[in-house]
């Protein structure tokens, strides 16, 4: 299969799932599921794509601590060669709270530095070799894009809850040619949409949770997607990176979108029935083997 480049975001999380959210008011809360574990975006879709069979290099800052060498350790997966830069800051920390809605308050514990001393050239290889280039919104990576920009590399990037005028993304959006989002934050996200493939984009894609995904195309074509009820709601921690995962491996065999969005359905069903970021069932047979059971009938 095609190589993948993933830049940006692996932490080491602490996981506490509650029915509901608490009120903000003291109180002592007697029981919750809890639970620690990798995570991050860019350690979802690398974990995640590597086993659907892609030779996948994945890159992410660490510290030089016990958190790093758990995370390390999560990323010893056949397909999935890790390599990172040490952060003075240590690893990233999350503490994620969920609800049995699936709804999620993240709260970073320890961010990773925005601005390490990284030679970025040293990446050119990885770059060059890629097939499919994934740059993550870890603050780092913006400074990869002139890089690929040198190299002549698509970028995809997945923009998550953005909400249609942060700053902060602009350098991501203005990079990339195929742009994934939520839209959690974004109620007008076809506007958006619509003006991202003005701008010159190949394909726009938002997911909505239990709500399906949307796709506009740049041929003005707009495909929506339901969810597969029968996967459980456990864990929703990596549905989004799965989606995109699954979306990648359709587009890779190049099939037609809606396709693709049926792929990223069933690897994010997947995702969201385990308590880790991907899914311990998650094959390249058994995505195909789903694929028939629910859309080749």
């Amino acid at each position: 299969m095609e190589n993948i480049f993933v830049i940006g975001g692996a932490s080491y999380n602490s996981v506490i799932t509650l029915d509901d959210f608490p009120e903000a008011m003291p109180q002592t809360i007697h029981n919750c599921h809890f639970n620690e574990t990798i995570g991050n975006t860019g350690a979802g879709k690398a974990l995640t794509l590597s086993k659907l069979g892609f030779p996948t290099t994945f890159h992410s800052l660490i510290g030089n601590d016990s958190f790093g060498e758990k995370v390390t350790s999560y990323l010893q997966e056949p397909n999935l060669n890790f390599i990172n830069d040490i952060d003075p800051k240590g690893t990233e920390r999350h503490l994620n709270i969920m609800n049995d809605k699936g709804e999620r308050i993240s709260i970073f514990m320890n961010p990773s530095s925005d601005i390490p001393d990284i030679d970025y050239s040293k990446f050119e290889k990885e770059v060059a070799n890629a097939n499919y280039m994934v740059v993550n919104i870890a603050n780092y990576c913006r400074y990869i894009l002139p890089v690929c920009k040198q190299l002549k590399k698509e970028i995809w990037t997945d923009l998550h809850d953005y909400d249609g005028k942060n700053k902060y993304h602009q350098d991501f959006i203005d990079a990339a040619a195929y742009l994934f989002l939520s839209s959690d934050n974004l109620p007008d996200y076809k506007s958006f949409m619509e003006t991202q493939i003005a701008n010159g984009k190949e394909l726009v894609v938002c997911t909505h949770g239990k709500d399906g995904s949307t796709a506009y195309t740049k041929e003005g074509k707009w495909i929506e997607v339901p969810i597969i009820k029968d996967y459980t709601l456990n864990n929703s921690n990596g549905a989004g990176d799965a989606f995109f995962s699954g979306f990648l491996y359709g587009y890779s065999k190049g099939y037609e979108i809606m396709k693709c969005m049926q792929f990223g359905t069933i690897t994010s069903g997947l995702c969201i029935e385990s308590e880790m970021i991907t899914s311990n069932k998650l094959s390249k047979r058994y995505i195909e083997k789903e694929f028939l059971e629910y859309y080749a009938k």
